[in-house]
């Protein structure tokens, strides 16, 4: 586990624009944002997008069906390093590695004929410009199946106080990026949470694809 936030906060500090926090989501956090995997039914495709070292995939695989399929995605190779390592060797991880991929490279490369039935994502949107959040969401859309779930997080406050300290340019893309985010929750959020054991504390957004 400390290894795990070592790495964490190394990968934070060259790469901030798409690590995003300091330290890996905490257990509250990753198990609001695992809450649609799993239950009873027929096998499901599971995505998880920006995994970083594993927090989140932990309460995943705790809860995968025996025959449901899991994806991840992770753009950072020293994040997906260590995560084929955990499925490789770590107990609980390895029993779902068989149906487990790990994919090096951005969502905006997976193909979408074998949509999924949900997606979980940690990716910091509000560190990306407008039009890279426009696209992102239109890639989990192309995505998901009919009905499917997207759960994703962003931390309380930071956007306005963000907006605050920042000159000119920056207050106008964390707008915008606010208004991206607000016509698509408006139209397809079910249920949201409110995490606040967690640095930062935050909201869990969870979202159902149109079409069921």
């Amino acid at each position: 586990m400390l290894s795990d936030y070592r790495l964490f906060l190394r990968q934070y500090l060259r790469h901030f624009h798409h690590t995003g926090a300091v330290a890996p989501s905490s257990r509250w956090l990753a198990a609001a944002l695992a809450r649609y995997v799993g239950g009873d039914g027929p096998p499901r495709r599971v995505l998880e997008v920006g995994p970083g070292t594993g927090a989140v995939t932990r309460q995943i695989v705790a809860r995968l069906g025996r025959s449901d399929r899991f994806d991840l995605v992770e753009l950072n190779a020293q994040f997906a390093e260590r995560l084929r390592q955990r499925f490789a060797h770590e107990p609980g991880f390895a029993e779902v590695a068989a149906r487990t991929r790990v994919f090096q490279h951005a969502v905006e490369e997976l193909p979408g004929e074998q949509p999924y039935d949900v997606i979980v994502s940690g990716l910091p949107l509000n560190n990306f410009s407008v039009a890279d959040v426009e696209q992102i969401l239109a890639v989990f859309r192309r995505l998901l199946t009919p009905g499917g779930t997207l759960s994703f997080f962003e931390y309380i406050g930071v956007r306005p106080a963000r907006a605050f300290i920042s000159g000119r340019g920056e207050r106008e893309r964390l707008r915008g990026v606010g208004r991206v985010l607000a016509e698509r929750l408006k139209h397809e959020e079910f249920h949201r949470e409110r995490i606040w054991p967690n640095l930062p504390p935050a909201y869990v957004h969870h979202l159902r694809s149109p079409g069921a």
